[in-house]
């Protein structure tokens, strides 16, 4: 199985802000901005694996800039790691205004999926190679932050964390 960059897995999707993706403010309903961070995350976990995806898990999702009606949402997914069946897909959302000619960033989240084989069942997906500082940055928290999402998911326990231990012991 040939290793893979973040670049192979790179994908990016443009959505416009209709009245039916709106709340009573003008906003883009978080709902719907995360059903496509959902979409655009599982193409590139496709990409990398060459294989359906599963979504397993969402870290957390805070909104710093509301996108309004009318605006463009450009949502960027990559691959950040590759553990044995699952991907950790990072993901930056940027609001466009074409009125007022700015582009804002709205949020990041970071997306796990599980590769599937034919019959539905875990399969192996190939490993991960950071390109850059940033990747490398990305690359390595990953394993801290996969951490924090088992526990939290009841599948591993807190001491059994070796990666997080060393955050809080000397």
């Amino acid at each position: 199985m040939t290793t893979k960059t973040p670049s192979d897995s790179y994908t990016t999707m443009t959505e416009i802000v209709l009245p039916n993706d709106t709340n009573v403010f003008g906003n883009l309903m978080g709902g719907r901005l995360m059903y496509w961070m959902d979409i655009a995350a599982a193409i590139a976990a496709q990409r990398h694996c060459n294989a359906p995806v599963v979504t397993a898990s969402v870290d957390n999702i805070s909104f710093e800039s509301p996108i309004k009606l009318g605006n463009t949402v450009h949502i960027e997914a990559k691959v950040s790691r590759a553990f044995s069946t699952s991907m950790e897909v990072h993901l930056k959302v940027w609001g466009e205004d074409f009125t007022q000619q700015f582009k804002y960033k709205s949020n990041e989240a970071y997306y796990t999926f599980v590769a599937l084989d034919p019959n539905r069942r875990p399969r192996v997906v190939p490993q991960l190679q950071p390109e850059s500082a940033a990747e490398t940055e990305l690359f390595e928290g990953a394993l801290r932050r996969r951490q924090v999402r088992l526990i939290l998911g009841g599948k591993m326990k807190p001491d059994e964390a070796v990666e997080l231990r060393a955050l809080f012991t000397k």
